[in-house]
């Protein structure tokens, strides 16, 4: 099973790198970020928790990093044009030489949208312009050009240049919404996240996807299935427990999980979780 390391860009910088370097030299499969303009409530923290944009995070992530993947879990689609999107995604293809994996999800989080202006619909439109953005940036990575008239965008003959380093950039769609969101992830993923899932959730939800794959004619095999578990470092327990949860994923077919970091572990946890 594969492994990655994640930790949300909330914490001084040099933390970040630190969290960064030592999980590219410990061999983990992947390292990312996420994408919210507030910290969000953990134990009380406050909406006013500094944190870093996620994409020129990325960027940065792109050049202290050399062999892991990179990405963030996941882009909200409300808060930037597709169009735009694609661009910043093949310019940090560019950068880190072909390691973007990239994520996108239907955004949640409300207080950011009302505060700054950006129109919260319901989560039927937000799933929606999921499924709507995933078709204009996969058009946009492969395409000459792409004119397209949908329901939320317009693009008249849209260009994308350079195209991606990757033959295709990977799609990771997060969500565990099993109606609309993951008939999402059947049509446009290259890999499926279900955050917080146990090895019950995940089998649950894991056959509705191979029904909705087999109504859009879809190959379930396609899609990589991973999971989002999400640590408190300074609790050995949960961390001593982790083996055995991640154990228990894998026999229940998941191929990739993803350790998110509430706070910067010490490189020995990070060691005692990477890839054996």
């Amino acid at each position: 099973m594969l492994r990655s390391a994640k930790i949300a860009p909330v914490f001084d910088y040099e933390l970040l790198e630190r969290f960064w370097r030592d999980a590219d030299d410990l061999g983990f499969h992947g390292v990312y970020n996420y994408d919210h303009f507030y910290g969000l409530y953990v134990l009380g923290q406050p909406l006013e928790l500094p944190t870093l944009e996620a994409w020129t995070t990325l960027t940065a992530m792109a050049t202290v990093t050399t062999r892991a993947r990179i990405g963030c879990m996941v882009t909200g689609v409300t808060y930037r044009h597709p169009a735009v999107l694609a661009q910043m995604a093949v310019s940090v293809d560019h950068i880190s030489g072909g390691r973007l994996e990239f994520g996108l999800g239907a955004a949640w989080h409300e207080p950011e949208h009302l505060t700054n202006g950006i129109p919260f619909p319901s989560a039927g439109t937000r799933i929606a312009m999921l499924d709507e953005a995933c078709e204009i940036i996969r058009r946009l990575w492969t395409e000459d050009s792409v004119t397209h008239e949908g329901r939320f965008w317009t693009l008249r003959d849209a260009l994308c240049f350079p195209k991606p380093v990757q033959k295709r950039i990977p799609i990771v769609i997060g969500g565990s919404g099993p109606r609309k969101t993951l008939r999402v992830v059947a049509k446009h993923a290259d890999e499926w996240n279900a955050p917080a899932a146990t090895a019950d959730d995940y089998t649950r939800l894991a056959k509705i996807l191979d029904e909705h794959c087999a109504d859009v004619d879809r190959d379930p095999g396609e899609i990589r299935r991973s999971v989002q578990l999400f640590v408190f470092p300074e609790n050995q327990a949960q961390v001593d427990g982790l083996p055995e949860e991640i154990a228990g994923l894998s026999e229940a077919g998941v191929e990739h999980v993803v350790i998110s970091f509430y706070s910067p572990p010490t490189r020995d946890v990070l060691a005692a979780l990477a890839p054996g």
